[in-house]
């Protein structure tokens, strides 16, 4: 197979996990709508996504970004997400760090103290806002799509432990939240689009409220994947229950803390619904770093030119 052409990328990190922005050399992707994309991508350019993600490129736990055409014209940007298993709906830590990439790029004119990004993601559009410090970059903050509590008090069976009990929430992703990690067995349904119903991830707490301190959010999504950061997407969901079950108003914010110590904010700064759910826009802030540049490609000789995972 003719290898592909040279790709580059940007490399930065929110809370230590990874955002590999393709900048150049990606094929084109096809499609009306960015759900049309995403499906294409994985059905027909999944080798791609392979040769970044995997090693020797990449590694078990990488995290990266594919620039495609929006399709909403209030979106400055469009992209799709992709790690090891395949390609997510929602990533906030991306987010975060593709809104300080698009001003200091030039995609976006920068506009103190805060420049807006429009994020066309493929769960909905989300809207960011970045401080202009210094006149650059900085600290970002991002409207999720409408959050919500999709289940409270479910309870599924563990092999080995038994009865566990746990709450699934959305924030442009369905996680399990649960004191302990488990598989959910609970069908889940999205009103807009039935490509949005799927259980992302499992995020372990410790069972506080992120209220005094810092909660522990640590998400395992994908194919067990770890993100090293309070994963925004993963925090967006829990403020979505947080309110649901009435222990958070609107505007009051939680703090929500990573497997590096990296902290993320959350709040639900107003109601809003979708389909039969009262749902909540959440507010999540972060900042993002970057590390780096690169040039890849593979040789057509090359064995193991597609990539390969160790665990």
């Amino acid at each position: 197979m003719t290898p592909p052409a040279v790709l580059e990328t940007v490399e930065m990190h929110s809370g230590g996990e990874p955002v590999r922005i393709v900048v150049s050399g990606y094929p084109p992707i096809p499609g009306a709508t960015i759900l049309a994309k995403r499906r294409h991508a994985r059905e027909h350019l999944d080798r791609y996504r392979r040769l970044l993600m995997f090693e020797p490129r990449g590694h078990f736990d990488m995290y990266g970004v594919i620039p495609v055409e929006p399709d909403l014209a209030d979106a400055d940007l469009a992209v799709l997400f992709m790690h090891n298993e395949g390609y997510s709906t929602m990533c906030g830590h991306a987010v975060i760090a593709l809104a300080r990439w698009a001003v200091d790029s030039g995609r976006v004119a920068a506009r103190a103290p805060e420049t807006p990004v429009a994020i066309q993601c493929p769960c909905g559009l989300v809207r960011a806002r970045v401080a202009i410090e210094d006149g650059r970059a900085g600290a970002a903050r991002f409207e999720s799509v409408p959050a919500f509590a999709f289940a409270l008090d479910a309870a599924v069976e563990l092999p080995g432990h038994g009865r566990v009990e746990l709450d699934i929430g959305y924030g442009g992703a369905f996680y399990a939240l649960v004191p302990e990690a488990v598989k959910a067995q609970v069908p889940l349904a999205h009103p807009d689009d039935p490509d949005l119903a799927f259980l992302y991830g499992t995020i372990l707490t410790d069972g506080t409220d992120g209220a005094a301190a810092p909660s522990a959010n640590i998400c395992v999504f994908a194919e067990r994947q770890v993100d090293r950061s309070p994963t925004g997407s993963g925090v967006t969901a829990r403020i979505a229950v947080q309110h649901a079950r009435g222990r958070i108003a609107l505007g009051e914010e939680r703090r929500f803390a990573g497997v590096t110590g990296a902290v993320f904010t959350g709040r639900a700064l107003r109601e809003a619904g979708v389909g039969p759910h009262r749902a909540v826009i959440v507010e999540v802030g972060g900042r993002a770093y970057y590390t780096g540049t690169a040039r890849f490609t593979a040789e057509a000789d090359d064995p193991l030119a597609d990539g390969f995972l160790l665990r």
